[in-house]
């Protein structure tokens, strides 16, 4: 089975620009539509490895961020970061962490952390 990652969405509408936007900045973009809501991401939208889902919750209930739950995304290069997070705020993401070095994690470790609009907490990331 390949890998992937479910995160919940209130609003499937605005979840999904949301990440249509944002993933377009890493090269990533969704290859799958279902109906109810349900799209999934993938790198240059091939459905080839790591597969993200961005949908309702199944039991119907409202979606909720998990305490401690984040999605780390790659980044290719700096720029990559300073557009994915530029690109999340303007969409109405929060912040939890502008682009820059975080050396507690190494010398080359370039993050940004945010929430999207459902409230779960994403980095995108750049090593190198």
């Amino acid at each position: 089975m390949p890998a992937y990652i479910t995160l919940g969405a209130n609003d499937p509408v605005i979840a999904h620009a949301f990440y249509d936007a944002v993933l377009k900045t890493i090269g990533w973009a969704a290859h799958a539509d279902f109906p109810g809501g349900w799209k999934c991401y993938s790198e240059a939208g091939t459905g080839i490895g790591f597969k993200f889902w961005v949908c309702p919750p199944f039991n119907g209930e409202a979606a909720s961020a998990g305490n401690g739950q984040m999605l780390g995304l790659p980044a290719h290069n700096r720029d990559e970061v300073d557009a994915f997070y530029a690109t999340a705020m303007a969409l109405g993401a929060t912040d939890e962490g502008a682009p820059g070095i975080r050396e507690i994690y190494s010398p080359t470790w370039y993050a940004a952390y945010l929430r999207d609009p459902s409230g779960n907490k994403l980095a995108v990331v750049f090593e190198g």
